[in-house]
């Protein structure tokens, strides 16, 4: 079974269409590299999949639950990494992971090993307001990957990251995590060279065969 299946998708905001005709099948393990101008209907794609958003046509299955009837089956098994880090600002960083832990059934050992993981043992007690733009992406990485999820869903995942941070992240959140990945970058030659598929989106529609898409 395919991790991913969407068929003729659509998604609208009002009159406005977001998503339109999008079908694309990624199996598990691959990554999926989606790309297009600003607007185009990424974030709404990533936020379909994760269930956020309830699709107002065609057929979306991911993880063998076809939505929105079996959203329910979702919560634990998908990591979303959105433009908001979804983190406590008065929170610690350890405050909040902890807090996840206990929403997703997660022992707290885990809380610890994701810390070190991204590298935020030592600010890990200081509140998230406290924190710099890229300690905050450290910690916003750390709760989508707490529940060891076997889907990521990335929207700008190494944004606010300088060269060594983003080489941290990568067991985590990269090709060598092994899990199923949907990658939405702005950097589309290092999207398209880790993608095993790219979707280009254009004005919420798949851009045609051939036609570049720019981030």
């Amino acid at each position: 079974m395919a991790a991913i299946e969407l068929d003729v998708l659509e998604r609208r905001y009002g009159e406005r269409v977001a998503l339109a005709g999008v079908s694309v099948r990624v199996e598990r393990g691959q990554t999926l590299a989606v790309l297009g101008a600003n607007g185009a209907g990424k974030t709404t794609l990533l936020q379909v999949l994760a269930g956020l958003l309830r699709p107002h046509g065609g057929r979306a299955v991911v993880l063998g639950a076809e939505l929105p009837a079996e959203r329910w089956k979702l919560p634990g098994r998908v990591g979303y990494l959105g433009h908001e880090p979804l983190l406590y600002r008065e929170l610690s960083a350890r405050e909040n992971l902890r807090y996840h832990a206990r929403l997703h059934g997660v022992e707290g050992a885990r809380v610890e090993v994701v810390l070190a993981a991204v590298g935020m043992e030592r600010r890990a007690d200081d509140p998230v307001r406290e924190l710099s733009r890229g300690m905050v992406q450290r910690v916003a990485v750390a709760r989508a990957v707490l529940h060891e999820p076997e889907l990521l869903l990335l929207d700008e995942p190494r944004a606010n990251l300088d060269p060594a941070g983003a080489e941290q992240l990568e067991p985590l959140i990269g090709k060598p995590s092994g899990r199923t990945r949907v990658l939405v970058s702005h950097d589309v030659r290092g999207a398209q060279a880790e993608a095993d598929i790219v979707l280009r989106l254009e004005q919420g529609r798949p851009a045609p065969e051939g036609q570049e898409a720019y981030a």
